[in-house]
């Protein structure tokens, strides 16, 4: 099995290694110190330095909190600032829930590793390896890091500030921000140089190390992103500086020429691949795809993936789980985003169906079944000291109205992963739903069982095969290029089990931007395509849950098949000023040079 560990870079540790092979004890520096002469003259030390960099790089699962929270894909049960942020209340006065949920995405976050990036890449030459194969590999890792973290400030903020190099106490902290234009070609230069430098795989430890198709991939996305409406339109015509959030001149088709193109070189690497790509009529598609997730290995499909391990408090399955397993239901899909998923048979799924609406949860993409717990779904059994409750091991967010002879009334039973089941009800959802997507059915989530326990190994998948399927059609529509895109959206589908899309423009743009919502589900993609693809309005509007009452029949037995609605359980609203992050105030006050985004 192929996978690694990312070293933590705990300073004391590194003080130890600097110091302990000192022969005069007295000259021994002290422990809580170690020079640069260190750290750059071993290239043991080096590579250190380099994993706390990968370790600091944003990831979501070492948390548990998603920003699908934060956009109509899920909902953070209970939580003020999550229901705040759908609600445009962003300021730059508190640090947004965005940045909370996103581990390590804070302003100052990213620009600390940028610093240890620029660092290295100051001092590299300094570093006495024993041939440049290492230190080129080290060095085009480096870049490529750069180039990811300007990308997640970019993303969230538009142009920033480039620093490209590391600052002392008597340097000047007043530094403007870029353009996004410049910022985008920095970050896209950062890709070539690491992809030069990178090799298109890695073996034993060094497996999940950034390859050549990492940087490659990563290209792609920032391309995308640039090509997209929100960053070629002029979205706030009073902003003075509108070159810090989109392109002010050029040819927007050769952009998105430039993202078919970068799309289409992964392509051409024929290193990777749709993993299962066509499953046969016997293939579970739904676990094929669910056990992809939770896969502790690279499979063809992973560009570039991060390998969580217990040790370093991975927390998504704890904190996505049902509550009747004693999980904290904190991801919890909305119906808004179930009734995205087709039909098996390739048409919408329509509440004014009605066969649509007796039975909701039959004959859909199997990638629901992969991606969402919902009423009945089977799962493992239950923990200890719910098992006697729950034999059936199946999901249950329903109500049961059941007849009491002895009051002549109507008595309600609820569900155990309901919020009035009896089992941790503060952590029940209040969609109706649970995620299904990176849980893996042999881990035990309780405490009870556990003791103490609760984390989960599972990795987390950056780029994968998919995504450079769907950058690469989505670049040909915007071309008009659309039996070209249809060939690689219809890839993707027929991995799924769905049939293949037959519609051209606008239609065909419609569909695509579903297929990828429902293919990257989860998977930090959609709060970024709404602000892309300037949806925000159609996005943050009021979401539904579900409704599951086993009904009393009229001869006061209780049904065996509920009924299941959608209804309006949250109000969301959208403010254009949440196409972009404010900067925060402290910020601000550090370096005047700065320019708020508009709205805030």
């Amino acid at each position: 099995m192929k996978s690694f560990k990312f070293i933590y870079l705990l300073l004391p540790f590194l003080f130890v290694l600097g110091n302990s092979c000192s022969e005069d004890f007295l000259e021994t520096k002290p422990l809580t110190e170690i020079s640069e002469v260190d750290v750059w003259g071993d290239p043991a030390l080096a590579r250190l330095f380099v994993n706390h960099i990968y370790f600091n790089t944003p990831e979501p699962f070492r948390r548990g909190r998603l920003s699908s929270n934060l956009v109509d894909e899920a909902d953070y049960r209970g939580n003020t600032a999550s229901l705040n942020f759908n609600n445009g209340i962003i300021t730059m006065d508190a640090t947004p829930t965005w940045n909370n949920i996103y581990y390590s995405r804070t302003w100052a976050d990213l620009y600390s590793n940028i610093r240890y990036c620029n660092s290295f890449l100051e001092n590299a030459d300094k570093i006495p390896f024993d041939d440049n194969t290492e230190k080129n590999k080290m060095v085009g890792e480096v870049h490529f890091l750069r180039a990811n973290l300007y990308h997640e400030l970019v993303a969230m903020y538009g142009g920033v500030p480039l620093v490209k190099s590391t600052y002392r106490l008597q340097d000047d902290f007043e530094i403007p921000r870029d353009s996004y234009e410049d910022c985008i070609k920095f970050i896209v230069d950062e890709c070539n140089i690491a992809a030069g430098m990178l090799p298109e795989s890695h073996s034993g430890a060094d497996v999940g190390r950034a390859t050549k198709g990492a940087a490659m991939a990563l290209k792609s996305r920032v391309l995308l992103y640039a090509a997209s409406d929100l960053h070629n339109t002029n979205m706030f015509s009073s902003f003075s500086e509108p070159k810090l959030l989109q392109y002010t001149g050029g040819d927007r088709k050769a952009r998105w020429q430039a993202a078919k193109n970068a799309a289409r070189d992964i392509i051409d690497l024929n290193l990777y691949r749709l993993n299962n790509a066509n499953p046969s009529p016997s293939d579970s598609i739904a676990k094929d795809y669910a056990d992809y997730f939770i896969t502790l290995s690279y499979t063809p499909e992973d560009i570039w993936a991060k390998f969580v391990v217990t040790e370093s408090g991975q927390m998504i399955g704890l904190y996505s789980l049902m509550n009747g397993y004693h999980g904290w239901g904190t991801n919890c899909p909305v119906g808004d985003m179930v009734d995205a998923y087709e039909m098996r048979d390739g048409t919408r799924f329509d509440w004014n169906n009605p066969a649509h609406a007796a039975s909701p949860y039959k004959n859909r993409d199997q990638r629901f079944y992969a991606t969402v717990f919902y009423e009945g779904a089977k799962w493992r059994a239950r923990p200890g000291d719910v098992a006697e409750k729950d034999p059936l091991n199946a999901v249950q967010v329903g109500t049961w109205e059941k007849w009491d002879e002895a009051t002549q009334s109507v008595n309600y039973v609820f569900g155990l992963d309901t919020r009035k089941g009896g089992i941790e009800e503060w952590n029940g959802s209040y969609t109706g739903y649970y995620m299904r997507k990176f849980i893996d059915p042999a881990w035990d989530v309780s405490f009870i069982e556990s003791g103490g326990g609760g984390y989960q190994t599972v990795p987390y998948r950056f780029f994968r095969y998919a995504e450079i399927l769907l950058n690469y059609a989505e670049a040909c529509i915007e071309l008009e290029e659309y039996d070209e895109a249809r060939t690689y959206i219809n890839m993707v589908r027929r991995r799924a089990g769905q049939p293949d899309l037959t519609e051209s423009g606008s239609a065909l743009r419609e569909r695509y931007r579903n297929e990828r919502r429902i293919e990257l589900a989860y998977e930090e993609h959609r709060i970024h395509d709404v602000r892309r693809w300037a949806i925000g309005p159609q996005a943050y509007k009021p979401v539904t849950a579900a409704k599951v009452v086993y009904k009393l029949l009229p001869d006061k037995t209780t049904a065996t098949v509920p009924t299941i609605t959608h209804e309006v359980f949250q109000t969301r609203k959208w403010l254009d000023k949440a196409y972009f992050m404010p900067i925060m105030r402290d910020e601000l006050n550090k370096n005047s040079a700065l320019v708020q985004n508009p709205g805030y």
